[in-house]
């Protein structure tokens, strides 16, 4: 195929799985896409074969067609397209998994299945209650699970032990295994796991509903409840992580970034990042910002801009939580910023006495109860920093 065969697909801007067809419609290639229309055009970049390599050239010469399948979510792009590479197992995938074992989803046999990231080599599938995969990278797949987890609370390997069992249920990701009828609960909640890695999303909002519906008649209100926001979560899923993180490393400790702004009656304006991950400042993660939309004080104006500037950084790794120097008037322009760029990311704002010493902090109180030692170590190095940095501003300035 050549770029101007591209003219007679009508691909949409959307998210999906595409496939390059060969003679007789056999499948070459297939793939997951944020935009179906811009992932295709891509192949045609003169910079192919330095950024997918030599093999996918020869495949994108070779083809005589393109067919798609557009998909509500890109998370639904991705389980999609690990099912139907296992299925059809198309000739030029192939090269992802010669030299590497690919990653599964493993569901264990348990009173409480834990579900697992496992590598594909050497896996004992029989010793499973469960087996999805392969897919191709590990960073999305990650991502992918971070989001099923968020609707459907699930037990891993960290969440399952018990000096850790408490902090993972506090953030609503581990079901309360305490109480009676727990096991049924929680059985059931695999089953509709089960359902998403399967890609049958249709199925799984169909069963929702029905449940739904006959705790409403039972007069479970609280139940219908808990179902209706599933189903609203399902039908409103932000994946936006799945596409900006793709390429990014994984996350370990618990990581935070913290913001400050510093200047002089809006003189020589500068702002910093500073992160603490597993209660460790990573300086070398420090990053420092120079404002120049303001000529007087203008906080909220500044750290909107720094946290915009910052997440246009895609190839940095993401924080589960953000740290600001402030009031409700930081907190709310930090929480403006990250719903334009469509991220959860949950913000905790540390307000200062008179003697600039934290007095109280707003936001999540469970966040703050487990991370408040690292939360505050990030606060007070990002003033540290900021201060420093805004100090040598000035006296460059004067030189």
């Amino acid at each position: 195929m050549i770029r101007q065969d591209l003219n007679k697909y009508k691909l949409p801007d959307a998210p999906g799985v595409y496939f390059w067809l060969g003679e007789k419609g056999k499948i070459l290639y297939i793939g997951k896409a944020t935009s179906l229309r811009d992932r295709v055009r891509s192949y045609f970049a003169p910079d192919l074969i330095h950024t997918r390599g030599p093999r996918l050239v020869d495949m994108v010469f070779k083809a005589k067609k393109i067919d798609w399948q557009e998909t509500g979510s890109v998370l639904e792009a991705l389980i999609l397209e690990a099912n139907l590479i296992k299925k059809h197992q198309p000739y030029y995938n192939s090269d992802e998994k010669d030299d590497k074992s690919w990653n599964m989803v493993v569901i264990t046999r348990e009173v409480y299945p834990r579900v697992l990231l496992a590598r594909q080599k050497g896996l004992d599938k029989k010793s499973m209650a469960a087996v999805f995969g392969p897919f191709p990278k590990s960073s999305s797949l990650k991502e992918a699970l971070a989001i099923i987890r968020k609707i459907f609370p699930f037990r891993d390997r960290a969440s399952a032990m018990k000096d850790k069992e408490a902090f993972y249920r506090q953030l609503g990701l581990s079901p309360d295994v305490r109480t009676s009828g727990a096991a049924k609960a929680y059985r059931k909640n695999i089953g509709r796991i089960k359902l998403m890695l399967r890609g049958k999303f249709s199925t799984l909002k169909a069963v929702l509903t029905k449940e739904m519906n006959t705790a409403a008649k039972a007069e479970q209100f609280e139940e219908a409840a808990a179902l209706r926001g599933k189903l609203f979560a399902l039908e409103h899923i932000k994946d936006v992580s799945l596409i900006k993180r793709e390429h990014t490393q994984v996350r370990g400790d618990f990581r935070i970034e913290a913001y400050d702004i510093a200047h002089l009656s809006g003189k020589q304006m500068v702002g910093v990042m500073t992160v603490v991950e597993g209660d460790r400042a990573e300086k070398s993660e420090y990053r420092k910002f120079i404002v120049r939309g303001f000529d007087k004080s203008n906080d909220a104006g500044a750290l909107t801009e720094v946290l915009t500037r910052r997440l246009a950084h895609t190839e940095w790794l993401y924080p589960q939580l953000i740290v600001v120097d402030g009031n409700a008037i930081q907190l709310n322009a930090a929480r403006k910023v990250l719903r334009s760029a469509q991220l959860d990311i949950p913000i905790v704002a540390v307000t200062k006495d008179e003697h600039h010493k934290p007095k109280s902090l707003s936001g999540d109180k469970a966040l703050i109860a487990t991370h408040k030692y690292a939360i505050l170590l990030a606060n007070h190095e990002a003033h540290r920093f900021a201060v420093t940095f805004h100090r040598a501003r000035r006296k460059k300035a004067m030189v």
